[in-house]
C-alpha cells in the first residue's frame, strides 16, 4: 500500500477545530446540497436611549428547526459622544466585529483542514464614517461606511505563501465579507401595536 505523502492523516483537534466533523459535515452537504440551506434570526428590543439588546437562539439549517442550548445576547449602543451612553458597541462597529470573526474563523477552519498549526491571528478592522448623513445634516452624505479596511497577521508552522493563501481563502468564503462587498437584499416591515 502506498501513501500521498501530500495527504497527512487528520487530527481529532487541530487548532481547537473539530477536524473529523468538520470534514464530515462537509461530505455530509455535498452529499445533500439541501442541507446547506440556512436560515438566521436575530430578535431585538429597545434597552433605552440608544441602547438596545440583540439575541440569537433558533435557526434553522441541516434540514430543520435548530436551538442553541441558550439565548445569545449582544448589547448595542452608541458612544457618549453620540448621544448614547456606551453600553455596547456601535451597530457599524458590530459590523466591523462580524467581518473580523467571520474571516478568523474562516482561517481557523481552514488551517485545520490543512493540518497546519496556527500559533496566532490577529486583526485589526476599521472603517470610515460620515455622520453628517445619520444625523440628518447632508442628504448627499451616504449612512453607512465609505471604506472599511482590515489586516489580519497569522502566524503558525507553514510557510508565508501557505499562511497568505489560507487567509485569502477564507476571505474568498467569508459570508460577511460576501454581504459587504456584494450586497444583499433587505426587507422591512413595520408592525404598529
Amino acid at each position: 500500500m502506498t501513501t500521498n505523502v501530500m495527504e497527512k492523516p487528520a487530527k481529532t483537534a487541530m487548532n481547537g477545530v473539530d477536524v473529523p466533523t468538520l470534514l464530515a459535515t462537509i461530505g455530509a452537504v455535498k452529499g445533500a446540497r439541501e442541507l446547506a440551506k440556512f436560515t438566521f434570526r436575530a430578535k431585538g428590543n429597545w434597552v433605552n436611549g440608544t441602547h438596545s439588546r440583540v439575541g440569537v437562539k433558533d435557526y434553522f439549517g441541516a434540514g430543520g428547526e435548530q436551538q442553541r442550548t441558550q439565548t445569545l445576547t449582544v448589547d448595542a449602543d452608541h458612544t457618549t459622544v453620540l448621544c448614547g451612553t456606551d453600553k455596547g458597541p456601535t451597530p457599524p462597529e458590530l459590523l466591523l466585529m462580524a467581518l473580523s470573526a467571520c474571516i478568523t474563523a474562516g482561517i481557523g477552519n481552514i488551517a485545520s483542514a490543512r493540518q497546519i498549526e496556527i500559533n496566532s491571528i490577529e486583526a485589526h478592522v476599521e472603517g470610515d464614517i460620515d455622520v453628517q448623513g445619520i444625523l440628518g445634516l447632508d442628504d448627499q452624505v451616504r449612512n453607512g461606511f465609505n471604506d472599511i479596511r482590515a489586516t489580519f497577521a497569522i502566524s503558525g508552522n507553514a510557510s508565508d505563501e501557505q499562511l497568505r493563501a489560507i487567509v485569502e481563502q477564507s476571505i474568498a468564503r467569508s459570508a460577511v465579507y460576501d454581504m459587504l462587498t456584494n450586497g444583499a437584499p433587505v426587507n422591512i416591515v413595520t408592525k404598529v401595536a
